[in-house]
C-alpha cells in the first residue's frame, strides 16, 4: 500500500491525518492524489520487471478525485504512461466516502473495474454503509478498520465485529485485509476466522521505495496469512 508523508523542515514527519485535511480545504488535493497515484504506479511497473512475485500496488483515494468527472480518464492516463498493467493496480475507498455519493461511486467505480482494477473498501465497519448498497459496489476486498483489531483478544466486542465481517466478505466472495496487525494473538484469531491478508507492524513498519526494492530482492514478498 503507498502511504504519502509529509515532511517539514521545522515540525519534521507530519502525519497524513494532519496534513491530508488541509489539503483538502485548501484545494490541493487533487494534485497531491493524482501525484501520488502517478508515482505509485511508475513505481510499481518497475518492480513488476525487477521482481516476477510482485503482485499490486495499492493506493488511496479521496472523494474529492472520486468526483471529478475526469478521474477514469486520468488513471487510464497513468496507467499507459507508467506502463503499468490494470490488473497490478488496486484503488482504495473509505465505506464513508462511498456513502457521501453512493450513485456517482456506483458508476465510477464501474468504469475503473471495467479498466481492469482491482477495488478495495478501506476502513470497513467505520461507516454507516447499508449491505444493499454494499453489494451494488463492484469491488473485490473488505479491509477491516484498525480500531476492530487493535483490541484483540482483550475486547470481546471487537472479536465478533471482526469474525461477522469475515464471515460477511466469505458470504460476498470478498478477499478480506485486517489492517492495523500487531500481535502474534492478533494473527492466531485471523488465521482461525480465515481472513486471507493482514497487514501492519506485526509484519513490518512503513519503509521507503528504496527499502522495499532491497527486501524484495531478498525475496520478502507479501504473504498470505493462511
Amino acid at each position: 500500500e503507498a502511504l504519502l508523508r509529509g515532511h517539514h523542515p521545522d515540525l519534521g514527519r507530519v502525519s497524513p491525518e494532519k496534513f491530508i485535511p488541509l489539503a483538502e480545504e485548501a484545494g490541493l488535493i487533487l494534485p497531491i492524489g493524482e501525484w501520488v497515484l502517478r508515482q505509485a504506479c511508475i513505481q510499481a511497473a518497475e518492480w513488476c520487471r525487477d521482481f516476477p512475485g510482485f503482485r499490486r500496488v495499492a493506493v488511496n483515494l479521496s472523494i474529492a478525485q472520486l468526483e471529478r468527472s475526469d478521474f477514469v480518464d486520468t488513471v487510464s492516463t497513468v496507467l499507459a504512461e507508467s506502463g503499468l498493467a490494470a490488473e497490478r493496480l488496486e484503488l482504495e475507498i473509505t465505506e464513508g466516502m462511498l456513502m457521501q455519493s453512493p450513485d456517482i461511486s456506483q458508476m465510477v467505480l464501474c468504469h475503473l473495474r471495467d479498466l481492469g482494477l482491482e477495488l478495495a473498501i478501506d476502513d470497513f465497519g467505520t461507516g454507516y454503509s447499508s449491505l444493499s448498497y454494499l453489494k451494488r459496489f463492484p469491488i473485490q476486498s473488505l479491509k477491516i478498520d484498525r480500531s476492530f483489531i487493535m483490541d484483540i483478544p482483550r475486547d470481546p466486542n471487537d472479536e465478533a465485529i471482526t469474525r461477522a465481517v469475515i464471515a460477511l466478505g466469505k458470504s460476498l466472495q470478498l478477499q478480506i485485509v485486517a489492517e492495523g496487525v500487531e500481535t502474534e494473538e492478533q494473527v492466531g484469531f485471523l488465521r482461525r476466522e480465515g481472513c486471507q491478508l493482514a497487514q501492519g507492524y506485526f509484519y513490518r513498519q512503513a519503509v521507503s521505495a528504496e527499502e522495499m526494492s532491497r527486501l524484495l530482492e531478498a525475496g520478502h514478498l507479501p504473504c498470505q496469512i493462511e
